[in-house]
């Protein structure tokens, strides 16, 4: 019997010099625990003197999530924050009732021929926070576990008995797992909804083997152990199962259309604050119907 409820595909989007690869939200599938958006990238090694450019764009009642294997991004938000993002680093922005940031290859890395390769997540706020007032914090002092030919960094929440000090609005599980040949570790049952992607290598969760990119989405309350042959890097994601829906449009997430066509329009008439030390250009409000972020 598999242990796996449900397995998504990413839609892949050619950027160019890098793939985006965006498994959630899907037609099956809108959300497992606060994750609302699940993105991929890389890895790719981009030109000499170029790099990923994300001009301002806004959010509002999400937080953001960026998590890196390899390179660097500098970002910058409405706040004031400055944070050069690296491997090893969570970066959380929250933008509750809303925030603009940008995100760019330090100048640094554009000499070398940056490297990108992670991962982009969101979280939807909970009911009662969404219009919390926007935060931002970089946290790299990050639980690790170790044993043998398998090491895992806590991102978010608590698993293994270890707890990440980063924030958290809803239960939140996020994990970076990388297994050696032969490697093994337990999936623990305790959040509401959980789930993996397979990111680099080859692994299985109870002999049930995991395609590259996709997300496995776990059976509830049953114990199960990730395992590789050959090494593999994975990401466990997941948390506590929200009970009303949100909706999301272009970089807006909320529980009401209503507060999303007021970010519309604020974005629209220059409503949202500048990012301080960022270009004035903004990424315009899309025409149609865009489900979630453009990039550039």
């Amino acid at each position: 019997m598999s242990q796996i409820d449900l397995t998504l595909t990413p839609t892949t989007h050619d950027l160019g010099q890098f793939e985006v690869r965006r498994v959630l939200p899907s037609k099956k599938r809108t959300m497992v625990g606060p994750f609302i958006f699940v993105d991929q990238f890389g890895p790719a090694q981009l030109d000499l003197g170029t790099g990923m450019d994300v001009r301002p764009h806004p959010h509002i009642n999400l937080a953001t999530v960026t998590w890196l294997f390899e390179g660097a991004i500098d970002h910058r938000d409405s706040l004031g924050s400055f944070s050069t993002i690296r491997p090893g680093q969570v970066n959380l922005m929250t933008a509750g009732k809303g925030i603009v940031h940008s995100e760019r290859s330090p100048e640094t890395e554009r000499k070398a021929g940056p490297k990108l390769y992670g991962m982009q997540t969101w979280l939807a706020l909970p009911d009662g926070r969404e219009e919390i007032d926007p935060a931002f914090e970089a946290v790299s002092d990050l639980p690790v576990v170790e044993d043998g030919r398998a090491k895992a960094i806590v991102i978010m929440g608590e698993l293994w008995g270890e707890r990440a000090p980063v924030t958290t609005y809803a239960d939140t599980i996020y994990a970076e797992i990388v297994l050696g040949a032969g490697g093994a570790i337990p999936l623990e049952e305790g959040a509401d909804e959980r789930a993996v992607m397979l990111v680099g290598g080859e692994a299985s969760v109870d002999g049930h083997p995991l395609k590259l990119y996709e997300l496995a989405v776990l059976q509830p309350g049953r114990d199960m152990t990730l395992e590789s042959k050959t090494g593999a890097r994975v990401m466990l994601l997941g948390g506590e199962a929200f009970q009303t829906e949100r909706h999301a449009w272009w970089n807006f997430v909320s529980s009401s259309r209503e507060r999303i066509q007021q970010a519309k329009e604020d974005w629209r008439n220059r409503r949202f604050a500048q990012v301080p030390g960022d270009s004035e250009e903004r990424i315009p409000l899309p025409d149609g119907q865009p489900k979630t972020v453009t990039y550039p």
